[in-house]
């Protein structure tokens, strides 16, 4: 198992980043239909040989361990819970109802998205950007799910049986280096068995027509237009114009072929019409990453355009972008009235209000900033960028109490949320309360998947001076259970 985790985690992860991973491991995205004809191979046992789910749930930990500290990685609170919403409706929509997803954006401007084992999905920002419709961003999960609900990886090295560990690593290689450096990377396919390769590259097809029968069942069932693949294999076609270098990044890993595009086109002509209109959170979130995306000026430039000519179909979205814009650009006059347009003219929405308090403390005006935070909690109480930006202000204000309070109500809505328990062990510090605060942090690290430091901040909790009797029995108990999962995963 650790030989088989090296390999995957060097296949997949280049810099703590598993961008070409799908069309090495994985083929492509999606999963079975029970109303269309997919014309799935019949595998028998085969893929089972080589990963057990559980061996793709530790590949899948693992992967996230380096996803979870990645520069490259969006940490934006209300991009990941967009993108968790709509990843976990299409996932419901899927046959497979027992497989554990995970979402993440990755901050690069490429068309591209990617599935891993262990249910690990990684969407570029480039590819909300290129979505001309909430419908086409859906296809383009929807595929991604369906090669994780497949076991489309376990299918690839399941035909590379008789070839050697060092074969699979050598095409990984090939594959890591595509990224940074296409040239090198074609010299660096040679160090792979060329059939091996070519096997690969078929099979990556054969997935790919499967992927797309099952992905607009996927999409069908969860309510979105599927009219969307057909769309969003348009905007492929002409996919330089929002990425250098010619054809997009999915055109690489994904490779479009007329037999596919007529398929799909033949598929969606016999399925019932459905207009489906975006979602106010995917407009505002495709807004917001062009405004943090590239040349401020430019951005701003953009925006005021669109809006002046009235060149959308949705002015509050153009509003919105152009407030995060001068935000960023700490203009916050010119995004104090954008924000005063929004609240005056747009449907309220808890992303206008998570805005409209951010910008209160951009300006240093901790009274207005936290009357916000609460106002907006009232009718938004679960959300986390709200509560992300309450507890920071009553951190900043070294109100540790009511930090503590509005964590302990909201955390059994989010037991995986690494940052609150981060929040925690800042105010038990201020506090002076370090066995809880220790015990927080190692908290977080556990849910950031790194084990080696939840177990060190538990040992600090376990030597430390203040506490009780029964805060000392608990933190002993917790890390003896995560020395116990250490001694798994070494014998792994």
């Amino acid at each position: 198992m650790k030989l088989k985790l090296i390999v995957i985690a060097t296949l997949l992860v280049a810099n703590g980043l598993p961008v070409m991973a799908e069309s090495s491991l994985t083929g492509n995205p999606y999963s079975k239909s029970t109303h269309f004809d997919t014309s799935l191979p019949d595998l028998g046992d085969v893929s089972q040989t080589v990963f057990t789910p559980l061996d793709e749930q530790r590949i899948g930990e693992q992967i996230m361990r380096e996803v979870s500290v990645s520069d490259e990685v969006v940490q934006d609170v209300e991009v990941i819970d967009y993108l968790n919403a709509l990843g976990n409706k299409l996932a419901a929509a899927s046959t497979d109802k027992q497989q554990k997803f995970n979402f993440f954006v990755v901050n690069d401007t490429s068309i591209n998205a990617f599935a891993m084992p262990g249910g690990v999905i990684g969407v570029h920002t480039g590819l909300f950007l290129a979505a001309n419709s909430e419908s086409e961003l859906a296809s383009v999960l929807g595929h991604e799910i369906g090669h994780v609900t497949q076991r489309h990886l376990a299918r690839m090295v399941a035909s590379q049986k008789n070839d050697t560990i060092k074969n699979i690593a050598g095409f990984a290689l090939a594959l890591l280096v595509a990224r940074a450096n296409p040239e090198l990377a074609s010299g660096a396919m040679t160090t792979a068995s060329a059939v091996g390769v070519q096997n690969q590259l078929d099979y990556t097809r054969e997935h790919e027509r499967e992927a797309d029968r099952v992905g607009l069942q996927i999409i069908s069932n969860a309510g979105f237009d599927v009219r969307g693949m057909p769309a969003f294999f348009k905007t492929l076609q002409h996919g330089s114009r929002f990425s250098e270098g010619g054809a997009p990044s999915f055109l690489r890993t994904h490779p479009l072929t007329g037999e596919r595009i007529a398929d799909v086109a033949n598929r969606v002509e016999q399925m019932p019409y459905r207009q489906v209109p975006d979602s106010a959170e995917f407009q505002y979130v495709k807004a917001k990453l062009q405004a943090q995306n590239g040349a401020v000026e430019t951005n701003i430039a953009v925006f005021e355009q669109n809006i002046r000519e009235r060149r959308t179909a949705n002015e509050a979205v153009e509003h919105y972008g152009l407030a995060v814009a001068y935000l960023r650009k700490n203009s916050l006059t010119q995004a104090e009235k954008e924000v005063a347009w929004l609240k005056k003219n747009a449907p309220q929405n808890a992303m206008i209000e998570n805005l409209s308090a951010r910008l209160q403390v951009a300006k240093n005006n901790a009274p207005l900033a936290g009357q916000q935070y609460a106002a907006a909690l009232k009718i938004y109480p679960d959300n986390r960028a709200l509560l992300y930006g309450y507890s920071d202000h009553f951190l900043a204000l070294k109100q540790a109490d009511s930090a503590i309070q509005l964590v302990k109500e909201k955390q059994r809505l989010y037991p995986k949320d690494a940052q609150f328990y981060e929040v925690l062990a800042k105010a038990y510090s201020i506090q002076n309360k370090m066995l809880l605060s220790h015990q927080a942090q190692g908290e977080a690290y556990f849910r950031k998947y790194d084990l080696k430091r939840a177990i060190e901040q538990m040992e600090l909790a376990v030597r430390a001076k203040d506490g009780d009797f029964y805060q000392h029995s608990i933190v002993e108990a917790r890390l003896k259970e995560l020395q116990r999962m250490q001694g798994e995963d070494k014998k792994g």
